[in-house]
């Protein structure tokens, strides 16, 4: 009876704690798709803060149409206000090739002796057997070599379109920027997550912004469904790999 309650315990906690139950009810139906919300109020969202410039006064002129401080003269429809939509354009072609190797060499000889001691080396030759010399009671030799070679190649492209919301303007004039995209394609669902800060002189006249123009760029592609969990290892594999010393 105990045995039969710690597993029903155990495997309850599992269902929990790893999400199961959500993956149960989805058996025989595709991934649902989550409901579209203000990214403000996701309990993960938080206001972004950067050091600013000290504000200056705005000097106005009179009998000019040119404001001090605009960008452009005439209104265009860039994003520039909280609720705008701005498209981030994701284009990253990065490679990388690293080659690092390392010799060592390493050779050690030591004698050590008490040819004099206070005056006291005649009576501890004494006390020593014939033909021990003071003078070479230690003689160590050592010798060490250690080779290591390492290479690393990488390559990886990712080409992407994804329209993200203004959720803050920073003292500065700059954008804060969040987008999600959902795409589900028969069983799996595929989430692509971006979020960071522009500039409103780098969004181009198509209302685009390409991705290295994004300062703390954070990227996420990923997803959930069948081919998700065939791929993902079991979570007591997962277990084992973090513990397991061997």
């Amino acid at each position: 009876m105990v045995r039969t309650s710690l597993f029903v315990a155990l495997a309850g906690l599992s269902l929990a704690g790893c999400g199961n139950l959500q993956r149960l009810s989805e058996v025989s139906s595709p991934p649902r798709m989550t409901p579209i919300t203000d990214p403000t109020r996701d309990p993960a969202w938080r206001p972004v803060s950067m050091p600013m410039p000290r504000p200056e006064p705005v000097i106005t002129t009179a009998n000019s149409l040119w404001r001090p401080g605009s960008r452009a003269f005439f209104k265009d429809q860039r994003a520039a206000q909280v609720g705008d939509i701005v498209t981030v354009v994701v284009n990253i072609v990065d490679t990388a090739v690293l080659k690092n190797g390392t010799t060592a060499t390493r050779t050690g000889s030591q004698v050590v002796g008490i040819p004099d001691l206070f005056g006291i080396q005649s009576a501890i030759s004494r006390a020593l057997p014939k033909g021990v010399d003071l003078t070479k009671l230690v003689s160590t030799n050592s010798a060490g070599s250690a080779l290591g070679s390492g290479n690393i190649t990488r390559g990886e492209t990712i080409q992407l379109r994804v329209a993200g919301e203004i959720t803050q303007v920073l003292p500065n004039g700059n954008l804060a920027v969040a987008g999600k995209q959902e795409v589900r394609i028969n069983s799996e669902l595929r989430e692509l997550m971006i979020s960071g800060i522009i500039r409103p002189q780098d969004i181009l006249s198509d209302n685009t912004v390409l991705h290295d123009r994004m300062a703390e760029a954070r990227i996420s592609y990923g997803g959930r469904g069948q081919l998700t969990d065939v791929q993902t290892p079991r979570y007591g594999q997962q277990v084992l790999d973090a513990i397991s010393p061997f």
